[in-house]
Order: structure tokens, then sequence, then C-alpha cells
């Protein structure tokens, strides 16, 4: 956890801490729109693929922000 917070960290100091979230969000929405399609469109039982791709994608759209959020605190 330390080293995740060290790279947050180097990255809003280098002022790419925008960028960085942008893309993890845009990542978490492909993931989720994944899960969401396989979900209604393929015909299979696994269901808790789909499941697992929607909950990475949330956390993927959701995670970055609250980081960067924790080391402008500790920091």
């Amino acid at each position: 956890m330390d080293e995740a917070l060290e790279v947050v960290e180097l990255a809003a100091d280098a002022g790419f801490e925008g960028a960085l979230v942008w893309v993890f969000r845009l990542l978490g929405l492909v993931v989720a729109l994944a899960g969401l399609g396989l979900w209604l469109l393929a015909d299979f039982s696994l269901l808790w693929l789909p499941a697992a791709l929607l909950v990475v994608g949330l956390l993927l759209a959701v995670v970055p922000d609250l980081l960067l959020s924790l080391v402008e605190l500790a920091g």
C-alpha cells in the first residue's frame, strides 16, 4: 500500500493527478461495460465473471480519486 501511495504522490507532484484519475475512470468504465455486456448478452451460467468485472470497474472508477485525496490529506 505504501508503494501505491508513493506512486500517487509522485504523480501529484508532477501535476499528472488529473490525467491519472481520468485514465483509471475510463478504464473502469470500459471494464464495467464489458461486465454488463457479458451479463446481458452472453448465454452462459457463469454469473460471477460479469459481477466481478462490474465490481472491478466500479473500484477502478472510485479508488484513484480516493487515493489522491488521502495523499493530499497525509502530506
